[in-house]
């Protein structure tokens, strides 16, 4: 971890408990689901993780279904899912028009009534630095074991926080259900209308 705070901005480490999220029955399409892929620790079989990058895939745990494929442009049949995850995922992508295909993607694979998980780091207001990367540094739980893990990018070009997700979100029928801040993250839990 000392070695990561030299050339990069280093959020203090966040707790997340997922023992208050519930999944509905059937397939989860875990969105960006490769390296650590943390819902397919946690939910083995039932996932569907997709990544556009193979050695990310090939990296993540086994148990999930691993598929190469970009969000921008889901190969799935309209309504196919009752539920999608992204957990820090979508930090990933520079452009808003790439979230914004993200969640039309995932609206049009849902079925009426299904729902999107996500997790997120804020950035609604990004610190001073004159680091050029962040990392978010995540301790979970998975059973009765802890995990950590870190996710690092570039700052994007513009704020990102709940309301940006929320605004891309309602574009296309998806609205909230909840939502809770923990450290410098958040959750979101989206509903198809």
């Amino acid at each position: 971890m000392e070695e990561l705070k030299k050339g990069n901005h280093v959020f203090p480490r966040v707790d997340w408990d997922f023992e208050d999220i519930s999944f509905a029955d059937g397939f989860i399409l875990d969105i960006g689901g490769g390296g650590e892929g943390v819902i397919g620790q946690l939910k083995g079989k039932d996932v569907v993780a997709i990544d556009f990058r193979k050695d990310e895939l090939l990296e993540a745990a086994d148990g999930p279904l691993k598929i190469i494929m970009d969000a921008r442009d889901l190969k799935f049949l309209d309504e196919s899912f009752s539920t999608a995850t992204a957990f820090f995922a979508l930090m990933y992508l520079k452009e808003k028009e790439d979230h914004i295909k993200v969640f039309q993607e995932a609206a049009r694979v849902l079925e009426p009534g299904g729902i999107l998980h996500m997790w997120e780091i804020d950035l609604a207001e990004l610190p001073e630095t004159d680091k050029e990367f962040y990392i978010v540094h995540l301790r979970y739980k998975i059973g009765q074991e802890f995990k950590e893990t870190g996710y690092g990018m570039r700052w994007p070009k513009e704020p990102r926080g709940v309301d940006y997700y929320l605004k891309l979100a309602a574009a296309v029928g998806l609205v909230e259900v909840n939502s809770r801040s923990v450290g410098d993250t958040f959750y979101l839990c989206l509903q198809k209308e």
